[in-house]
């Protein structure tokens, strides 16, 4: 099957009329089963709200440094809040950027409830009279992305011959709870320094969570970028009044890998360029849901797009937790650990022994590659394009790609295999370190190279 070279673009408004729908409905085949991504036009929401929205992203930003200080998501057993430039760990490694978490507005849970579920809470909102009007329109964004990002999931299991309602059940919690049965999506703002602020390079590789996400680009950067199965990186520019939408890892795991979660990047803004701010909306699910895999038709699983390599992230990893809650939580102590350290720390132990959470004694991974790069030889690495005739290009993959120049003489050691009777938190280190010394490419050269 051809891999992509662009992403495509759907009008939305196709889909509402019975005499186009199914040609909406084969285009988005294609793009769920191709991609993974695709550009979403013509959504019916209003483009002066658009506006007012990344209005407000770039002032909330310039907001005095104790106002966002206030707001730190620390203080927030929800991770709702806050997170200075470096804060957050994703794929093992920082990320250098500034953001503040915002959700749809809930009460917090009993602390009856199982503790998963304070994940869901209220909050945290700037001052009404250092930015006016934020919070209005951040509720009235999230209301409107809600009814779409439904409507749209909706579209999804059509698309690839599954009920329309197929995926309803991992909206749908379990009894009663204080914080009720409305779901609770999320959205971040997010600001990426430019180089001559950062102070370094920088991009971060990354697949999705959860189901869906609806990407609104600021203008100018033209920063995302989107692996296709060649391990080319397909650029993702921002084309106004229009969302960028991601499948998520959820999406793939329910889908038995039909619906791939495609792995992309940003680049941080070049010197000189001001930064780069963007929208992401999650689409929120049930934690009381379990992650079971559903009956995809055959004929839809034949056109299911190849791809080696790649980890799952452990929010599904059906054989580590039984409910979605119980993996999300763990894996946001894993990504937010000042949060870990003050309201669930016996969590955050647990996964730094289990070697999967950054230790605060330990070097981060840029501090480990920056001395590195200080006293290594610079090597020349040859791309896919410069290969030898008849050499494979390397394949797409979920985390960010290695290459291994040297050649390896024997397989590196993971360390103790657990076996069939281990316990999980051995089975998931070790998998981990296994993941994590795999190479995603090997060239081999000789010394009269």
């Amino acid at each position: 099957m051809a891999t992509f070279e662009s992403i495509p673009i759907l009008d939305y408004s196709l889909s509402r009329s019975p005499s186009t729908k199914q040609q909406f409905l084969d285009e988005l085949k294609h793009a769920l089963l191709q991609t993974g991504f695709l550009y979403l036009s013509n959504t019916g929401i209003d483009e002066t709200l658009l506006f007012e929205v990344q209005g407000y992203c770039k002032r909330f930003f310039e907001l005095p440094e104790e106002e966002k200080r206030r707001l730190e998501m620390k203080n927030s057993p929800h991770f709702l809040g806050y997170s200075r430039l470096g804060n957050e760990i994703t794929k093992h490694c920082i990320d250098y950027r500034e953001q503040i978490d915002l959700a749809t507005e809930l009460p917090a849970p009993s602390s009856s409830e199982p503790r998963y579920r304070q994940l869901r809470g209220p909050n945290q909102w700037p001052s009404e009279s250092l930015i006016p009007g934020f919070r209005k329109t951040i509720e009235t964004y999230i209301e409107q992305m809600t009814q779409l990002s439904t409507d749209f999931t909706a579209l999804i299991a059509e698309a690839i011959g599954l009920p329309k309602d197929a995926f309803e059940r991992f909206f749908e919690g379990i009894g009663e709870s204080q914080s009720g049965t409305q779901r609770q999506d999320k959205l971040k703002l997010v600001k990426y320094p430019d180089m001559r602020e950062l102070e370094m390079e920088g991009d971060a590789a990354q697949g999705d969570s959860m189901l869906s996400s609806y990407l609104l680009q600021v203008p100018p950067h033209d920063s995302l970028q989107v692996q296709n199965a060649d391990g080319v990186w397909i650029s993702c520019p921002p084309i106004a009044n229009t969302f960028v939408v991601a499948m998520g890892q959820g999406l793939e795991a329910i889908t038995g890998g039909v619906v791939a979660s495609t792995t992309h990047r940003v680049l941080s803004p070049s010197a000189g360029e001001g930064p780069r701010y963007s929208i992401p909306f999650f689409q929120g699910v049930s934690y009381d849901a379990k992650f079971e895999a559903m009956t995809v038709p055959e004929d839809v699983k034949a056109l299911k797009k190849q791809v080696v390599g790649g980890d799952v992230e452990m929010t599904f990893r059906k054989d580590m937790f039984e409910r979605l809650g119980e993996a999300t939580l763990a894996n946001r102590v894993k990504s937010h650990t000042d949060v870990g350290e003050k309201w669930y720390p016996d969590i955050l132990e647990r996964l730094r022994k289990m070697g999967v959470a950054k230790d605060p004694s330990e070097k981060t991974s840029a501090q480990v590659e920056q001395a590195e790069q200080a006293s290594a030889p610079i090597l020349v690495v040859p791309t896919v394009e410069d290969a030898s005739e008849g050499s494979e290009k390397p394949k797409g993959r979920r985390r960010a790609p290695t290459i291994v120049i040297d050649k390896i003489e024997e397989a590196p050691s993971y360390g103790e295999d657990p076996g069939p009777d281990g316990s999980l938190l051995r089975k998931e280190a070790y998998e981990k370190r296994k993941m994590d010394a795999e190479p995603d490419e090997v060239r081999y050269h000789s010394d009269a190279e």
